[in-house]
Formats: structure tokens, sequence, C-alpha cells
């Protein structure tokens, strides 16, 4: 067994500071410089779908006698590393770090603006 095969297999999450329902900004890639909402997270994949951003084709055979064929067009996921969180507000995007409030209550703030997400 490869040691790569053993990695994908294990059940770990990995911790993403990305979540459902964020706005990103797409940061490398041809889709670079585009901005969208989170539709879903993939963390034992580390990778993320985001809305209107890149859109890949398929060509569906059709199921039945009579019906043609599709071309369907649908998001791809892309990879949490070219993606960075995209403040409206401010027009700038950042990385995220995490603060613990003086209730105890841990938060996710921008590092760039000190903008609270949560």
């Amino acid at each position: 067994m490869n040691i790569n095969q053993k990695n994908k297999s294990s059940s770990s999450r990995l911790k993403m500071r990305i979540r459902k329902g964020d706005t990103v900004q797409v940061i490398n890639g041809k889709e670079k410089g585009k901005t969208g909402e989170v539709l879903k997270t993939f963390p034992t994949e580390n990778r993320v779908l985001v809305e209107g951003i890149n859109f890949r084709t398929r060509h569906v055979k059709p199921t039945q006698e009579g019906e043609s064929g599709q071309i369907v067009t649908e998001e791809a996921s892309l990879h949490a590393s070219n993606v960075m969180i995209y403040s409206k507000d401010k027009k700038v995007s950042s990385r995220v770090e995490f603060v613990v409030d003086k209730d105890g209550s841990k938060k996710r703030r921008l590092k760039k603006t000190g903008e609270l997400i949560d």
C-alpha cells in the first residue's frame, strides 16, 4: 500500500477556514479575480464548490428512446488554497485567523480588516 493511499482512506478531517455561505475570491488559476459564494465544502479533499465559478461541460446520453442528449454545464470544485475570503464592505480578500472572545467563544476574523465573519 502506498503512503498516499493510506492518507486518503483515513477519515481525518482537515481544518478548513472556509465555510458554506462565505464569499470568496479566486486567487489562482483561470478564474482568477472572480468572486462567489461557497455552496459546499469538501473537508476531506480540502476543496470548495463556489457559485458561478469553474464551470465544466458534460455530455449526457439520452436515457429513454426518443429523448435527445444534452450538454450540461455545472460548477466543479476548487482547491481551498486557491480561494481567499472576500470582504464585500472593504472590497479586499484576506486570510482568516481564529480569535477567542472574552466569553470563551471562538470567532473567525479577517487579518487585513479585522472584520468578524461569524
